[in-house]
């Protein structure tokens, strides 16, 4: 198979970990049988620098004449002066647009290795956890009819949630499908209780059940479903919810894997081309310094062949490896925690790592 990736490394650390993401991805490949052609192209405060614009246009050609993208990090203090329409992270927002991304996969999974480094009690966490979140991206409360008005008390803001069917059975197909990669149960958070865009969202996600009959699914309310995260993350596969909803659960779920270094995401749309990156920063502040941690984006390379290429033993291949290293103890800086027994292992040890055990 032969696959062109586009590659967006962006600031900060982008480059570096871009790099490590792409020496796995060639060792997949050759593994394999594969062939990924990766081109870059300029994004966020490197293409300010360069063209003037934080997005340009043949960037965005370019990725759209890709099969998938692989992003870093865009942004850093050099660019923090500049207006809205021009700062590093206005190109995001571009891109995702431009390629029609919709759908937003956030796995959060805590490693049996790095249980410790989790704020749950052993007895919750066990040997692990590993959820995926599917959020909607471009509906929703945040793209809703707003403004300001006269009201009951005097002037007051108002904020429009709105779904329509279409929106619901798009994300809600991207979660069946990846619950079918997975282990096959879809949990659908709404507020159905009171919202009546949270009855329709649940009418017609259990609708939609009724096309996958393999997959186990449930509803549960979303203030039920935050203390669900902390009391037992372990029962949940894949979540499926609304813009609003997703991002306040997808920041509470990272947050109980312990460590934002290692969580990787994926945004998609109606085409196999996804938007694949890490989902923590661009860390000027150790940039250049090789002690960044790689996983993150090695493990977006693994949910690219998973999800836009349909390699599932690729992926599985990459996580792999990547659980036998954390086992073996290996550890970057931001992982080590209070172990003063470890050497910390910069980028590129720990892509060496990774890279033997492939």
């Amino acid at each position: 198979m032969e696959l062109k990736i586009a590659l967006l490394k962006g600031d900060g650390i982008g480059p570096e970990i871009v790099d490590s993401a792409v020496m796995v991805l060639e060792k997949i490949a050759k593994k394999f049988g594969h062939t990924f052609i990766f081109t870059p192209y300029l994004i966020g405060g490197c293409a300010i620098d360069e063209t003037g614009m934080p997005l340009p246009q043949e960037t965005v050609d370019g990725c759209m004449a890709s099969d998938s993208v692989l992003l870093g990090a865009v942004g850093g203090p050099k660019w923090d002066s500049l207006g809205g329409d021009v700062r590093p992270e206005k190109a995001l927002l571009g891109i995702r647009s431009a390629l029609g991304l919709y759908t937003n996969l956030r796995p959060a999974k805590l490693y049996p290795a790095l249980r410790n480094a989790s704020p749950l009690k052993d007895e919750i966490v066990g040997d692990g956890f590993d959820l995926l979140i599917v959020r909607e991206l471009t509906g929703g409360i945040y793209f809703g009819e707003r403004g300001l008005r006269e009201g009951r008390f005097g002037t007051e803001a108002f904020d429009t949630e709105a779904y329509s069917i279409t929106e619901i059975e798009r994300i809600g197909k991207a979660a069946f499908e990846a619950a079918m990669k997975r282990r096959k149960s879809v949990c659908s958070i709404d507020k159905a209780n009171v919202l009546e865009s949270s009855r329709l969202w649940r009418k017609t996600m259990h609708e939609l059940s009724e096309q996958y009959p393999e997959v186990h699914y449930t509803d549960m309310l979303v203030d039920n479903a935050a203390m669900q995260l902390v009391r037992d993350p372990k029962q949940f596969d894949v979540i499926v919810t609304s813009n609003m909803f997703g991002d306040i659960l997808s920041d509470e779920a990272s947050q109980i894997t312990g460590s934002i270094g290692m969580l990787a995401s994926a945004s998609l749309g109606a085409s196999k081309r996804g938007l694949y990156e890490p989902i923590h920063g661009s860390a000027p502040d150790i940039a250049g310094k090789d002690i960044a941690n790689p996983i993150a984006t090695v493990l977006s390379g693994a949910m690219m062949l998973r999800y836009s290429f349909d390699l599932n033993k690729e992926a599985d291949a990459i996580e792999a490896a990547v659980d036998r290293v954390l086992e073996e103890g290996h550890r970057t800086a931001d992982i080590i925690g209070t172990d003063k027994s470890r050497t910390p292992l910069g980028c590129s040890e720990m892509t060496k790592k990774i890279l033997k055990v492939i």
